[in-house]
């Protein structure tokens, strides 16, 4: 009796582990630095290979990914400081195994009081994806969450 308890036991925790495996997490995150020298806000966003693919529907081998990822990146990301959208500038994109590194920044930027951002990234392909912003701008760190419903978020200095 006691052997086939073990035996039961053993194929339930097996079943459970398995159960798992097509767990899959959606999130990106991006960090954005204020460099006060050139008066410019960087950000670099780093995503999963497989779901920007997905996303942009092209191979990351390929050489048209970056036109792709840059024009999805200019569709799902918008920035307003002090209460005016600010246009960013793609700066480049770099594959690296299981992620896809993204960078733009906005320029001309002086004083924050504001910033609002709408990170909509990858929300509409997986609607579980959670995307992250830490901004840090003149020595304090602030972290936003976006998620599916809540696409826009906003922060004051």
């Amino acid at each position: 009796m006691k052997k086939y308890l073990l035996i039961l036991a053993a194929g339930l925790l097996m079943i459970s582990f398995f159960s798992f495996k097509d767990f899959d997490f959606f999130s990106s995150m991006t960090k954005v630095d204020y460099i006060d020298g050139t008066k410019t806000l960087k950000f670099t966003t780093k995503l999963n290979t497989t779901h920007i693919s997905q996303a942009v529907k092209i191979d990351p081998a390929t050489a048209g990914f970056e036109a792709e990822v840059k024009k999805y990146v200019n569709n799902n990301m918008d920035v307003a400081i002090n209460g005016a959208p600010k246009s960013l500038t793609f700066t480049g994109s770099q594959v690296n195994g299981e992620s896809v590194w993204v960078y733009y920044e906005a320029g001309n930027v002086s004083d924050i009081s504001s910033l609002k951002i709408k990170n909509s990234i990858l929300i509409g392909q997986f609607p579980k994806q959670v995307n992250i912003v830490n901004i840090t701008y003149k020595g304090t760190l602030k972290t936003l969450n976006f998620q599916k419903g809540k696409e826009t978020s906003e922060v004051s200095y």
